[in-house]
């Protein structure tokens, strides 16, 4: 076991990594954080911050030498890097997790290899396999690059040849995936912790709504069936001892028309879906990093209130934004995180709020309600464009992937 008083490392400076630093200094670790952007997110609370590139041998070293473990705040730091660090100290997650979920070829193969039901897809590697891809996958499909796409970034519908060829060409000709599109009537997330001694611990589900590709409301618990939700912890748990992961895991789940359950991703790390538990778990997702990082049992991950969490874009940050803020701080069962990133930027995440109610009703009509309220406040031409363009009720149905 890794105590109180030792320093730990983490790659990458964003708001997961903030909230990781914020549980483990709470705890009495010192953390030590490399990522390449100054005055990062999560630069402004840990002991100490490497301003180097994920693949700078020296800033590795240094971060190696003053920590006695090693975590990472996203998937995208390359495998290799973790190697290397492992060399030096205990790095959990593992690079072996981190290489199949960083590559959507290699995680949907990895799914498929194991019997967990996917999307149909095709692996795409150049321009020539495009034909063979639109052949073999039925249209409309999504065509995804296979590193580095999140928020809806790198994906494009296709329904035919051409608009696949343009896709690919648009997408930079990179490696890519064609995913069918998928008939849904929700999407949930499980999420869990997971120690070096294969100890579990599951949160409840969160059902999860997106907009423009970017995860918008998760509300917890999910409104789904028990049985649904006891497959999807089994699957969601099998997932996590077939990579042997250490650490927080969180794995998306489509539900079908016919209830069936289809794999959408693996995040090997916190996940958006599971801020809801900084203020309505015993244990948070971020305490769960520190616990597993450190050898320690996963800590209790109980749900104390039903919950809805929603997240802040960029698009918010209008004028005097202080001002808006009341519109959270006002409601006595709020609770408002902000993420100290120096530039709003439409679709950036730039914090989240959750809301704790007596029942999941509640929760989510009140959640609406102050998302509604900041939306007024940050265009004064809302009003008039909701009346044009009313937004969709929560209970509709979303769209297949």
């Amino acid at each position: 076991m890794i105590l109180p008083g030792a320093t730990l490392g983490i790659l990458g400076g964003g708001q997961l990594g903030r909230m990781f630093v914020l549980a483990a200094r709470t705890m009495g670790y010192a953390v030590v954080v490399l990522d390449p952007e100054e005055g990062c997110p999560a630069a402004q609370f840990a002991d100490r911050h490497i301003q180097a590139h994920y693949t700078d041998q020296a800033a590795l070293d240094a971060l190696a030498r003053t920590c006695v473990a090693i975590t990472t705040e996203f998937e995208n730091v390359p495998a290799s890097t973790l190697d290397y660090l492992a060399q030096r100290c205990p790095v959990r997650p593992a690079a072996s997790a981190l290489a199949i979920a960083q590559d959507r070829i290699r995680e949907k193969t990895f799914l498929q290899m194991n019997g967990f039901a996917t999307a149909a897809f095709a692996a795409i590697e150049h321009s020539a396999a495009l034909t063979a891809a639109v052949q073999q996958v039925a249209l409309p499909a999504l065509l995804k690059t296979s590193r580095a796409g999140y928020d809806g970034k790198g994906q494009r519908w296709v329904r035919n040849l051409a608009e696949a060829e343009k896709a690919f060409d648009d997408l930079g000709c990179k490696p890519c995936v064609l995913e069918t599109g998928i008939d849904i009537q929700a999407e949930i997330s499980v999420l869990l912790a997971r120690s070096v001694d294969g100890r579990v611990a599951v949160y409840p589900l969160s059902e999860n709504i997106h907009r423009e590709g970017i995860l918008d409301i998760s509300i917890v618990p999910a409104r789904v069936s028990a049985e649904i939700a006891s497959r999807a912890t089994e699957v969601a748990t099998r997932i996590a001892a077939l990579m042997d992961y250490c650490g927080v895991l969180a794995v998306e789940f489509f539900i079908t028309k016919d209830g069936s359950l289809v794999v959408n991703e693996i995040a090997p790390r916190p996940h958006n879906s599971g801020h809801y538990t900084l203020d309505a778990c015993r244990t948070s997702q971020f305490e769960q990093q520190v616990r597993c990082l450190c050898g320690l049992p996963p800590g209790d991950a109980s749900l104390l209130s039903p919950a809805v969490m929603v997240n802040l874009l960029g698009d918010l940050w209008r004028g005097e934004q202080a001002q808006a803020w009341a519109q959270v701080l006002q409601q006595a069962r709020a609770k408002l995180h902000l993420y100290g990133k120096r530039e709003a930027r439409a679709g950036r995440k730039m914090g989240h709020y959750t809301y704790l109610g007596e029942s999941v009703e509640e929760a989510l009509s009140q959640a609406l309600a102050i998302q509604a309220a900041l939306t007024r406040a940050a265009s004064p031409l809302a009003d008039a464009e909701a009346k044009l363009m009313p937004r969709p009720s929560i209970t509709d149905k979303p769209p297949g992937i």
